[in-house]
């Protein structure tokens, strides 16, 4: 099952609550946890994943906060890796090395501890989070990745809105592969 039917497709966003104008007017959220839930919806995602990745070679996940921890740590349990979480600023309990990144109005910053990888130079490692969008924190999260002396070898999301475009940002960096592209 590396590569998902269309009816796959379809039963995984069917899965995923459409919640208008949340967090603010005009913006269509895309909510996952109605996919958490569906022990059927779950099962065939994390599967497909599984199957994907098994022969990445991987040394670890990174997922980024939050929903991200979700998805890698699950993955990271089924090929029996280690997962990293990449989170907002000062909210690690150790030392970290961070990235910032444009917001709308502003810039935020997410952070990994410096020996996140543990110290294992080159460490193949997969980025995921649920969904891409404008693409600054998953640019940023990779960045850190590489930071850290660590390979991106892919970033994975369950969901791009690809009238953002936000994939543009890491294509320079790393190989992108979403399962569900939304227009």
């Amino acid at each position: 099952m590396k590569t998902l039917t269309n009816d796959q497709k379809k039963f995984l966003l069917d899965s995923i609550r459409d919640i208008p104008d949340f967090p603010k007017p005009g913006i269509l959220f895309k909510d996952i946890t109605t996919l958490l839930n569906n022990a059927e919806a779950f099962s065939l995602l994390m599967n497909h994943l599984e199957e994907r990745y098994k022969e990445f070679n991987l040394d670890f996940i990174a997922g980024i906060e939050s929903r991200g921890f979700i998805f890698g740590s699950a993955l990271a349990a089924k090929l029996g890796i280690g997962f990293v979480p990449i989170r907002k600023k000062n909210k690690l309990p150790f030392t970290t090395i961070s990235e910032k990144y444009a917001l709308e109005y502003g810039v935020d910053e997410v952070e990994i501890h410096i020996d996140a990888f543990r110290e294992k130079k080159g460490a193949r490692v997969l980025l995921i989070d649920d969904l891409i969008a404008t693409g600054g924190t998953a640019e940023a999260a990779a960045k850190l990745i590489k930071a850290a002396n660590a390979e991106c070898v892919e970033a994975c999301f369950i969901i791009n809105l690809t009238f953002l475009d936000g994939r543009k940002k890491l294509d320079e960096l790393t190989s992108v592969y979403s399962i569900l592209e939304i227009a």
